[in-house]
């Protein structure tokens, strides 16, 4: 993979995913949207839709990571750093992209929020926010949460068949195996949404929860409430530390 397609995947991958994420989280809480209080399971398959249009779409050029825990975790697998700063950028550019995306998408409802006496939060749209604030169990559930995503994908990759892969030899093009390992990780972030995601809402991604972050903070939304930077690492350091410890756990494991 060269450099640019590994940028340029994660890139349009991840901001697929934010797509996908965020505008699911606008459209069951945003006024004036026909999927208002849809529910958690509503966002729990989004945000895992999202895994499966971003994957998919990333995958023959970089890999489709769209995750800079997942990156961590592989290359302490491997013990291969040297590409992971340019997929992290693409990573993070990415989803700042893809939090702007979802705002034009629903731009109209963004500007109702201004509405007088019926003005809501916004960040909740873009990045995770826990039930109860303890910085320290906060880590502990991020940290559980990436790392039930990261070991089961970096198991899914000892199973044959089931991965992309560009076809050996010379003059081949195109891939081998099913590719239904990108099906299964959407389905695992669909289950880690459904029995993890209540105390913190899942970021178990630092990307996810950052770029979309600062997008909220940058972009003019009317009555938006704060960006809440001081919550803003737990999402990024528990994320990182699942993504070590699933790499540890593999490689010693398998």
């Amino acid at each position: 993979m060269s450099n640019g397609d590994i940028f340029v995947g994660e890139f349009i991958g991840t901001a697929i995913l934010i797509l996908f994420g965020a505008g699911v989280c606008a459209a069951v809480t945003l006024r004036h949207s026909k999927a208002k209080d849809a529910g958690w399971v509503v966002i729990a398959f989004g945000w895992g839709f999202g895994v499966l249009a971003g994957a998919y779409t990333s995958a023959p050029l970089s890999g489709g990571h769209l995750n800079p825990a997942v990156t961590v975790g592989i290359a302490v697998d491997t013990g291969e750093w040297d590409k992971v700063p340019l997929y992290i950028l693409g990573q993070m550019t990415g989803a700042v992209f893809g939090a702007v995306l979802c705002w034009l998408a629903y731009y109209a409802q963004f500007r109702a929020n201004s509405d007088a006496g019926q003005a809501q939060p916004t960040l909740g749209i873009f990045s995770t926010a826990p039930e109860i604030r303890s910085p320290v169990a906060n880590v502990v559930t991020e940290t559980i949460a990436t790392t039930a995503l990261v070991l089961p994908i970096l198991a899914f990759g000892k199973n044959a068949g089931i991965g992309i892969g560009e076809l050996p030899g010379p003059g081949n093009t195109g891939v081998y195996g099913s590719g239904i390992s990108v099906l299964l990780v959407s389905l695992l972030v669909v289950g880690i949404g459904l029995s993890l995601g209540g105390p913190t809402g899942y970021a178990i991604n630092p990307a996810r929860d950052l770029g979309p972050r600062i997008a909220h903070a940058l972009l003019p939304i009317p009555n938006k409430g704060g960006s809440e930077w001081g919550y803003a690492w737990v999402p990024v350091a528990g994320p990182l530390i699942g993504g070590v410890l699933a790499g540890v756990v593999f490689n010693a494991a398998f």
